[in-house]
């Protein structure tokens, strides 16, 4: 009997050419508009009286899953999601004795797209779509490709008038525009592709209808050709404002000084491509007071990034060479990105004294002109640390780099994107003159080590054995002789990224180099990864 009921919760819809099948009803059974018609594009669920094991919370979106699984348990008042893929995950989510909750939870998580179809066969999921908290509009999620040509505003504006406007939690307009044109210009000369996926009045009728009070995610990333979106910051009024977790604004004109309420539950701000200057960035900051993260990226007429925020743990400035930083009150920053010329050496000498309590650090430079100098000055928390050399600064001794080493007692992971071949530096086959080495005996914490682009360069080479010879700690050394793509094992097309022929000889003179004067020096309890170009 348990089985026999068991079984006659599972029924199954499948989806083939984009069309949803009907669905076969056992013998006996009724239409019921609080269950889960069964499987839909690779969703299905099993509803079992009883599961003994301990949930582990989460709330991951369900993209893209070939095989999901969706297990009530009574007991723990709780539902499993099981996953099969590169790895099994499990997370639940609490529900209120009711099965229509939980369906609706699970609809909330599909893609629109499949949502869309859902609704199409369960009464519970049609009542769901329009009650749906995530509205998530761009070409991608819409299933829209570049030969359809179908009108994107239709879409969206059809599917917000079925929408009742009721507990929106999350909104996303996403233009693409861009992308799709440099496709047409490519392949697709024959097709008539709009300069924008949508207008701005458009934009404006749509973000009228969505932000309303309880909102927590507002995403608006406009990558179009056409003029910068001048957001309407009147929308975040007090009322509104107060509930937003999350705001990322791309391609916008953003004017706080007009209209803006109260952001003091904002977690999380993302600004791309904005237009905004030192001021008005500093009038959005100062209504964030639980503000944790920051991302800038190339935003116009800002020179100075201030900010007061007490509970600012993450910092990102990408594409703003000349930003400078002042964080008056955040003393609690523990990562830090931050891409502009001459990065290591601003690093080195600023960052120990204006941001102490960093455990990750990312460096992205495309010149260095300096060499990091060594200073007495430490990060006593550094866990992380990454860093990206590119572009010119032919005179830059990467040797140098150890000062950081010297400064981070604690450090454990260290990963360096050398230079790239173009910029030209003495090869140690070239330049037979002893290897160099710090004046002073160093013991150093670091367990991971990884290089890509890694060459004969005499300096790296040296780094390379000055970190064998300090890091008594050290477990893993990976030396990566290509730029890092993914290997043609992970590629879908099954082939590597290709490598110029100057690369490939680079390449080859590198594994010479860690064969004359590295392997000799790894200790037997260290990992050594070598990875060579692809042979195929």
């Amino acid at each position: 009997m348990f089985m026999k009921r068991r079984q006659n919760h599972q029924r199954q819809i499948q989806t083939r050419n984009g069309s949803i099948a009907s669905c076969a009803k056992r013998k006996g059974q009724h239409d019921d508009e609080h269950s889960l018609d069964g499987q839909i594009k690779g969703y299905s669920y099993q509803i079992s009286p009883s599961l003994r094991k301990k949930p582990i919370l989460g709330d991951w979106p369900l993209l893209k899953i070939t095989n999901i699984t969706f297990q009530l348990s009574h007991v723990c008042n709780s539902v499993y999601f099981v996953h099969s893929g590169d790895s099994v995950q499990f997370y639940c989510f609490a529900y209120r004795n009711n099965v229509t909750d939980i369906l609706c939870h699970i609809h909330s998580l599909m893609p629109i797209q499949d949502a869309a179809r859902a609704a199409c066969v369960s009464q519970t999921f049609l009542h769901s779509s329009r009650c749906r908290p995530n509205l998530d509009f761009s070409r991608e999620t819409l299933g829209l490709t570049i030969e359809t040509q179908r009108d994107i505003t239709s879409i969206v504006d059809h599917i917000l008038q079925n929408h009742s406007g009721i507990g929106v939690k999350a909104v996303k307009f996403q233009d693409d525009s861009w992308l799709w044109n440099s496709i047409k210009n490519q392949d697709f000369r024959h097709l008539d592709v709009e300069n924008q996926d949508f207008s701005h009045l458009d934009l404006d009728r749509w973000l009228r209808n969505t932000i309303k009070p309880g909102i927590e995610e507002l995403n608006i990333s406009l990558h179009g050709e056409n003029t910068v979106y001048n957001f309407p910051c009147s929308l975040l009024s007090d009322e509104i404002g107060e509930s937003l977790r999350n705001l990322k604004l791309v391609g916008c004109y953003f004017d706080p000084t007009i209209g803006l309420g109260s952001l003091r539950n904002l977690r999380r701000i993302q600004l791309g491509s904005v237009s905004i200057t030192d001021s008005k960035l500093e009038c959005l900051l100062s209504n964030s007071f639980s503000l944790e993260q920051l991302v800038v990226n190339a935003c116009t007429g800002l020179e100075v990034l201030e900010s007061k925020a007490p509970n600012l743990s993450s910092v990102i400035i990408e594409g703003a060479p000349h930003v400078q930083l002042s964080l008056l009150e955040s003393p609690r920053i523990t990562k830090y990105y931050r891409s502009c010329p001459g990065a290591a050496f601003y690093a080195r000498t600023d960052l120990p004294s204006s941001m102490p309590n960093l455990e990750t650090l990312s460096l992205v430079s495309n010149t260095e002109t300096v060499n990091t100098p060594v200073m007495p000055s430490k990060f006593l928390h550094l866990k992380w640390l990454s860093i990206s050399l590119s572009g010119r600064g032919q005179a830059y001794d990467i040797f140098s780099l150890s000062s950081f080493f010297d400064a981070s007692p604690f450090l454990e992971t260290f990963k360096l994107n050398a230079p790239s071949l173009h910029v030209k530096r003495a090869s140690i086959f070239e330049d037979r003159s002893d290897l160099r080495k710090m004046p002073e005996k160093h013991s150093y914490k670091l367990k991971c080590v990884r290089i890509t682009n890694f060459s004969s360069a005499k300096s790296l080479i040296e780094l390379i054995c000055h970190i064998l010879e300090s890091a008594m700690s050290l477990e893993c050394l990976t030396l990566d002789t290509t730029h890092g793509a993914p290997r043609c094992s992970v590629m879908k097309t099954g082939r590597c990224w290709p490598m110029k022929k100057d690369a490939l000889m680079e390449a080859h003179r590198a594994l010479s180099a860690v064969q004359t004067y590295v392997k000799s020096k790894v200790p037997s309890t260290v990992e050594l990864n070598v990875f060579e170009p692809c042979s195929q």
